[in-house]
C-alpha cells in the first residue's frame, strides 16, 4: 500500500474525524443528546415550534414575537411557487421518484429566485440574500412535494392557507384538507426532532459546495441529493416496507431472526455517533402509539414496537430517529415514497444554516486520500501493447 509522505492515517467513512467547527449543533453520542444552538431539542420539541427552530438555526438566537410573526409571513409568502418552476414541475412524470423529483426541482427554483438571478454577476451572496433565499427554499420544498404528490394524483396544487402554521400547511397541501390540531402539531414536533445533525452525510455534502463559494440553491441541491440514498433519508422507507412484508405480529421473530442470521442490516437501528438511544426516538416512539390509535391502525405501532424488542435483544444495537418516524408518517397518512422528501421538508433549516455558517467563515473543504494504487509503472505506447 502506498502512502503520500506525511498522510494522516485514514479513517473509514471518516468515522470520528472532526472535519470543521460549527456553532450550530451538538451531538452528545455518550449520553445522548441533541443541542439546537445551545438549548435541548428535548425542550425545543417540548415547548417551541418549527419555526421558531428555523429563526434560531439561522440566526442563533430564538425569535421575538415580532421576528416569528415577520418570518412566518415570509415563509407564507413563499410557499406559493413560480408559475414558471410549477411549469416545469408539470413536466416531470407522475412515476419520478419524488427525492429525484426534488433534486431537479430545487434547482430549477434557483431561476426563479430574486436574489439568485442567472447571471453571475447580478446574483446576490449577501448574508441578508442568503438568508432570503434560506426563508424561500424551506417554504417551497414542501409546495414542492405536495404539488407533485396532487399532480401525480389527478388534483391541482393548492396554495398555503393564511390560518396555518408551517406543519399544518404541509399537511394541508399534500392532502386538501386542514390536519386536526394534535395531528398538525405532531407533524410539528417530528419537523423540530429532524430539523438538523450536525456533520450528517447531507449537511456535509452541502457545506462542501457551499465551500466553493458556489450558490445557495447549489448547495441544497448536493444535500437533496445526498439524502436521497438509502442509507441516509431513505432509511425510513425502508423501515416501512419491512413492517408491510412482516404484515402481523406473529411474523416479527422470523422475520428479523431470518435478517439478523444473514447479517442483513435491520433499517431504523444504530448510527454512527450514538452509543446509546437517539433521543428522537423516544418522541417518536410515544406518537407513533398516540397516532395509530388515534387514526384507528396501531398495528404498524405494533409491529415496529416488537421489531425494536426482537432486535435489540439480540445485538446491541438501538433505535434511531428512523424507526418511529415511519409508522408516525403512516398514520398522519403520508404516503410510503414521500417519506424521504418529507425529511427534507424539515432537514431543508439545518442545511440552510449551514450553508449560511460555511459562508461566514469559508475555507475550501478538500481533504486527501490515501492512495493505494501502484507506483513508477512504466508507460508503453500503444503499437507495442498486445
Amino acid at each position: 500500500m502506498a502512502t503520500q509522505p506525511g498522510s494522516p492515517k485514514p479513517a473509514d467513512g471518516l468515522e470520528g474525524v472532526i472535519a470543521g467547527t460549527s456553532s450550530i449543533c451538538y451531538i452528545d453520542g455518550v449520553k445522548g443528546r441533541l443541542i439546537y444552538r445551545g438549548y435541548d431539542v428535548v425542550d425545543l420539541a417540548e415547548q417551541s415550534t418549527f419555526e421558531e427552530v428555523a429563526y434560531l438555526l439561522w440566526h442563533a438566537s430564538l425569535p421575538t414575537r415580532g421576528e416569528l410573526g415577520t418570518l412566518r409571513a415570509h415563509l407564507h409568502a413563499a410557499g406559493a411557487l413560480p408559475a414558471g418552476a410549477l411549469d416545469v414541475l408539470k413536466k416531470i412524470p407522475a412515476t419520478a421518484q419524488p427525492m429525484a423529483m426534488l433534486r431537479t426541482m430545487v434547482s430549477v427554483l434557483a431561476h426563479f429566485d430574486p436574489d439568485a438571478a442567472a447571471s453571475a454577476a447580478a446574483s446576490d451572496n449577501s448574508r441578508d440574500a442568503n438568508v432570503l433565499k434560506a426563508i424561500r427554499i424551506t417554504a417551497q420544498i414542501p409546495a414542492l412535494v405536495a404539488a407533485f404528490h396532487r399532480l401525480r394524483s389527478g388534483q391541482t396544487p393548492l396554495r398555503p392557507r393564511d390560518d396555518l402554521d408551517f406543519a399544518g400547511n404541509y399537511l394541508y397541501l399534500l392532502q386538501g384538507s386542514a390536519p386536526a390540531p394534535d395531528v398538525a402539531r405532531a407533524l410539528d414536533v417530528v419537523f423540530i426532532l429532524h430539523a438538523d445533525h450536525e456533520f450528517n452525510a447531507s449537511t456535509f455534502s452541502g457545506r462542501v459546495t457551499a465551500a466553493t463559494l458556489s450558490d445557495m440553491h447549489s448547495a441544497v441541491v448536493s444535500a437533496v441529493g445526498t439524502l436521497k440514498g438509502p442509507l441516509h433519508g431513505g432509511a425510513n422507507e425502508e423501515v416501512m416496507r419491512l413492517l408491510e412484508r412482516i404484515g402481523s405480529i406473529d411474523r416479527v421473530e422470523p422475520v428479523i431472526m431470518e435478517m439478523l442470521a444473514a447479517k442483513k442490516k435491520v433499517p431504523g437501528f444504530g448510527h454512527r455517533v450514538y452509543r446509546t438511544e437517539d433521543p428522537r426516538a423516544g418522541f417518536l416512539r410515544l406518537m407513533s402509539q398516540q397516532l395509530g390509535e388515534r387514526a384507528g391502525e396501531p398495528l404498524w405501532y405494533q409491529l415496529t414496537r416488537k421489531v425494536e424488542e426482537i432486535t435489540t435483544s439480540q445485538r446491541r444495537i438501538f433505535p434511531n430517529v428512523d424507526l418511529y418516524s415511519s409508522s408516525v408518517y403512516r398514520a398522519m397518512g403520508i404516503p410510503v415514497d414521500l417519506y424521504t422528501t418529507t425529511f427534507a421538508v424539515s432537514r431543508i433549516a439545518g442545511w440552510s444554516a449551514h450553508v449560511l455558517e460555511q459562508y461566514g467563515d469559508n475555507r475550501l473543504i478538500r481533504p486527501m486520500a490515501e492512495y493505494t494504487g501502484p507506483l513508477d509503472r512504466v508507460y508503453v505506447p500503444l503499437d507495442r501493447r498486445d
